[in-house]
């Protein structure tokens, strides 16, 4: 607005009254006659009263339309400032023109029922889930019904839905409802963390170029002109997008769940990009005001402090522990044999390795996600593309899943924390990582929750996941060679922005194994495990379980009584302190 509409000139107005009878009281008595002295003073009075409101009246009311307000003498507005008797005052340390809260003319402000579409929709059939934007590159060898090189990054690809986990997806059955939700996130797209291999990589071709003597032609031309600029560890743009639009869907899918007059506690970590992804996430699921509605646990994550959080912090072992690395090494020795020679054929002057070409290639996520595209991603083909998603599979099961003797040690204080919900108690023992003097008080760990947010990293989630038995993913990986399409694929299980749904639902009679009608008994209670908007069929991993459900539920009270083994099986103390072989070969991941 170009023109100045401040309400403290009603002030002034209403204030000169004084002034007014001062100066009449000053006047010369020859212009004013005995007898109507009185009668004249208050006529004045009344007028310039009249003209004060007046004038006020009709400059709120013509501000109040200029801002939007079409009816503004039908649809007064709650008056922001009681203390002033214009409802168009601003606060007093705030200029109006800056002002956000309270708002001063916020139009019609209801708000409508919660969106629970997670319980609501009725369709059935083909399952087609939400997708992210794809950057279109020619990658040579690709096909064009080919799924995007950018869905097979393994940990570093942007948040993309699970294909699918071998169960169909359904709606909830009539009168079905859902009574809570429990969701890990993993943090968004990020720049590398330190020490990453993108970051020696660019070290090694800045000294190069410094030598002298290094020619770089061909597609790796410009490498001349290149240089390392990117970030540590905080979230890059894409990640603050995938983090909100994971919060909007979320408040789709379950805001119904919401309670308005209460604030819940979310939970996640000190590092940077771990606040930031909750605080982006509350955003899309409450709003721009999220802090009426939750209030966020930010747990220390450091070496030394306990934290479900982050599992590896206080288990020394799984740092130690290399079996994976080892494994993927050795693929990725075979799978970049050509794409090492053909790349090593561009440059004079310098010696490029293997480590050169892998390092090169996760360049092309990191600087995708930063900047929206990258030149290294346009130097592999689409086969090679595919071995490094198997590199980043055989890392992770090696290293953090059941192919690690740590596996289930690190993510077992968060299986510890989720059963502990579903029992209604806290937790006031050790015998993991869980911080028990977070845990064992429900003012930081509460109990009456119908939405419980976590945010975590991609190692701890296939931790957990781990810790849950869900042994579907155990089966071991070959390092020399491609076994085609198999469970334990990390671009499925935590691409940025991943998120693990714990859906707690009750029937009003037992549900049929194959969904086609309520059985007879009582009403019945059963936990869905979604992760990446895809079912993991739990079934198939837990005894307990039912494995021929189609929908991939469990009986609530089935899967707390497979749960009631899974500390024991982790065998944490053994796992994190104890000595064994640090290159055993174990696939339960527990020590052997």
């Amino acid at each position: 607005m170009g023109v100045s509409r401040r309400p403290v000139d009603y002030e002034l107005v209403a204030q000169a009254e004084p002034d007014a009878d001062a100066d009449d009281s000053h006047r010369d008595a020859s212009q004013i006659t005995t007898a109507g002295r009185g009668t004249s003073r208050r006529v004045r009075q009344w007028t310039t009263f009249g003209l004060a409101f007046t004038l006020a009246l009709v400059f709120c009311l013509a501000l109040n339309y200029l801002t939007g307000n079409t009816s503004p003498l039908h649809s007064p507005q709650p008056n922001p400032n009681p203390s002033n008797s214009c409802p168009c005052s601003p606060t007093s340390s705030v200029p109006q023109y800056f002002q956000t809260t309270p708002e001063l003319w916020a139009g019609p402000t209801p708000t409508g029922n919660p969106a629970f579409l997670a319980q609501t929709r009725t369709w059935q059939g083909d399952y087609i889930p939400n997708a992210p934007l794809q950057t279109a590159i020619p990658i040579s060898g690709s096909k064009p019904d080919q799924k995007s090189i950018f869905q097979m990054m393994g940990y570093l690809t942007p948040y993309t839905p699970s294909p699918g986990f071998g169960v169909d997806e359904f709606p909830l059955p009539r009168d079905a409802e859902i009574l809570q939700v429990q969701m890990l996130s993993r943090h968004g797209a990020r720049y590398p963390t330190s020490g990453a291999n993108v970051m020696e990589f660019a070290e090694r071709i800045a000294k190069a170029k410094q030598k002298g003597g290094v020619r770089f032609k061909k597609e790796l031309e410009f490498l001349t002109r290149w240089e390392y600029a990117l970030g540590g560890e905080t979230l890059v743009p894409k990640g603050r997008m995938e983090l909100f639009e994971s919060g909007v869907l979320h408040a789709y899918m379950y805001e119904g769940l919401s309670n308005p007059t209460s604030k819940i506690i979310v939970r996640t970590t000190t590092q940077d990009r771990m606040l930031k992804s909750a605080e982006n996430f509350l955003a899309g699921f409450f709003g721009l005001e999220w802090t009426r509605n939750a209030t966020i646990e930010v747990v220390i994550e450091e070496r030394g402090f306990n934290n479900s959080l982050a599992g590896d912090l206080n288990c020394p072992n799984a740092r130690r522990l290399k079996g994976g690395t080892t494994a993927a090494m050795e693929w990725i020795g075979r799978y970049l044999r050509e794409a090492t020679e053909r790349l090593s054929a561009m440059v004079e002057g310098y010696e490029w390795t293997v480590t050169d070409t892998y390092a090169a290639q996760t360049m092309c996520p990191y600087e995708t996600v930063a900047y929206g595209a990258s030149r290294f991603c346009e130097l592999f083909t689409y086969d090679e593309w595919k071995g490094f998603e198997y590199s980043v599979d055989l890392w992770f099961y090696g290293d953090i899943s059941f192919g690690s003797p740590t596996g289930r040690a690190v993510g077992i204080g968060y299986q510890q924390e989720v059963i502990a919900r579903l029992n209604n108690h806290t937790l006031g023992y050790s015998g993991s990582q869980i911080n028990i003097t977070l845990d064992n008080n429900t003012e930081t760990f509460p109990l009456n929750q119908t939405l419980y947010f976590d945010f975590s990293h991609d190692t701890n989630i296939v931790a957990i996941l781990t810790a849950f038995g869900l042994t579907q993913f155990a089966k071991r990986l070959d390092p020399t060679a491609h076994p085609g399409d198999h469970n334990f694929t990390v671009t499925h299980l935590t691409p940025f922005g991943a998120r693990l749904d714990i859906e707690i639902i009750r029937t009003p009679k037992p549900l049929a194994a194959d969904r086609s009608s309520y059985l007879d008994g009582p009403s019945t209670k059963y936990i869905h495990f979604v992760l990446n908007q895809r079912t993991i069929p739990l079934g198939l991993s837990l005894p307990a379980c039912n494995a021929s459900r189609v929908d991939g539920w469990c009986e609530l009270g089935a899967f707390l009584q497979e749960q009631e083994k899974m500390p024991g099986l982790a065998r944490f103390e053994e796992a994190c302190y104890g000595e064994y072989p640090l290159d055993a070969t174990v696939e339960d991941g527990a020590p052997p």
